[in-house]
């Protein structure tokens, strides 16, 4: 027959459970984000995700914060944001997350940050680039890269000391290629070039033939076109159909992606992108990064990996300062915060407006992406100037 268990016993054994069990006992700090895993966006989306994962991965590995694991829920907005809208909903009222990180694209990031606001969350936005979406009196929004309206001042920077006139404006008819192709405009105007055309595409488009057969007898000799993945691939390929030649032509986003370079071989040399980070750009972590990076998925980052990364890294730290979760007492550590990251520098005003971080311009060369602007950044590369003909590459 078998004795009852003393009570010494029975706090012996309370005990050990209770050595064991601290760390497991604290739920983990669950993320929420809807990501463009499909659809328009999804290969930036994509990568943000990414850089979500990391940043979760390598805090966990150091005790996770506050005591507790980091976790990410993440959903499929597919490039739509009224989905992301219903998704940062259930997020927040059905899977109850402690906290939620933005999406990919502008335009989801303004409809969800309504929704945010609603409900007293934080949402730091890390590839989200228009600036009124930070200038509409929201409390729990914060920036992390530069703004879209300075996105190609480079490239009408090296064209007006070239000795350039001329400059054509396309953009997809979205919330960020608009923006970003407003900002260009006033840029190439403060420079005196003239713009001789500037005109809006339907997203989804796939077909640039009306389009830039106008651009062709405008004759610019610049080409700035606000862009995501899919449109800046195929403007490239139609503009070499019809033979558009300009002596510069660059894109918003998509030429930074890896993918770009793999899809259009020789077609993509010459060719300028705007970016808000580079590998070689002079920032701490950027190696161990990339090690990390390239190990986990077996490809290399772009700008919006490495804006999801550093993203996270910034919401955790001022995590870390509060000593909390509370969103109020967070947002006043985002505010006070002045943090230099493998992006680059993290400040913003008293919107959450980004004020610190550096744009930067590179050039296809040889296969590589090539810093040339600005100049503290270059590294004293030199651009490859004029863009020689289609058949001459």
């Amino acid at each position: 027959m078998k004795r009852p268990m003393g009570a010494t016993a029975l706090l012996t054994a309370a005990a050990v459970l209770t050595l064991a069990w601290p760390a497991a006992a604290q739920a983990p700090i669950k993320i929420g984000a809807s990501m463009s895993l499909t659809g328009t966006y999804a290969k930036p989306g994509t990568y943000q995700k990414e850089g979500y994962e990391l940043c979760a991965q390598e805090a966990n590995d150091k005790g996770g914060v506050l005591g507790r694991k980091v976790e990410f829920v993440f959903y499929d907005d597919q490039s739509m944001p009224p989905t992301g809208v219903r998704l940062y909903e259930k997020l927040i009222t059905e899977d109850k997350v402690d906290v939620v990180m933005g999406p990919y694209s502008s335009a989801i990031t303004e409809a969800v940050a309504n929704v945010t606001e609603k409900y007293k969350k934080l949402v730091v936005a890390p590839p989200t680039a228009t600036t009124s979406i930070f200038k509409k009196g929201r409390k729990y929004a914060f920036m992390v890269i530069s703004p879209a309206e300075v996105y190609l001042e480079g490239l009408v920077d090296i064209a007006a000391k070239r000795g350039l006139k001329t400059i054509a404006i396309v953009n997809e008819d979205t919330l960020f290629p608009k923006t970003a192709a407003v900002g260009t405009a006033e840029l190439a105007k403060k420079k005196g070039l003239q713009i001789v055309l500037q005109e809006a595409y339907p997203k989804g488009n796939t077909d640039f033939s009306a389009l830039l057969t106008k651009v062709k007898a405008a004759n610019p000799d610049v080409i700035a076109a606000s862009t995501y993945f899919d449109d800046a691939v195929a403007l490239t390929r139609q503009m070499k159909e019809l033979n558009v030649n300009p002596k510069m032509y660059g894109v918003t986003v998509g030429g930074d992606l890896p993918e770009f370079y793999d899809l259009l071989k020789q077609n993509a040399e010459y060719i300028y992108g705007a970016t808000q980070w580079e590998p070689t750009l002079p920032y701490p972590g950027q190696k161990e990064f990339m090690a990390a990076y390239t190990s986990k998925y077996k490809h290399d980052p772009s700008y919006h990996a490495a804006a999801g990364y550093a993203g996270c890294q910034i919401y955790l730290e001022a995590v870390k300062r509060a000593a909390t979760l509370d969103a109020d007492k967070v947002r006043e550590q985002l505010l006070k915060l002045e943090m230099r990251t493998i992006l680059g520098d993290y400040k913003v005003d008293a919107d959450g407006f980004q004020i610190a971080h550096k744009m930067v311009l590179f050039q296809w060369q040889d296969g590589k992406k090539v810093t040339v602007w600005p100049d503290d950044m270059a590294a004293g590369a030199k651009v490859r100037f004029p863009t020689p003909a289609w058949n001459q590459r």
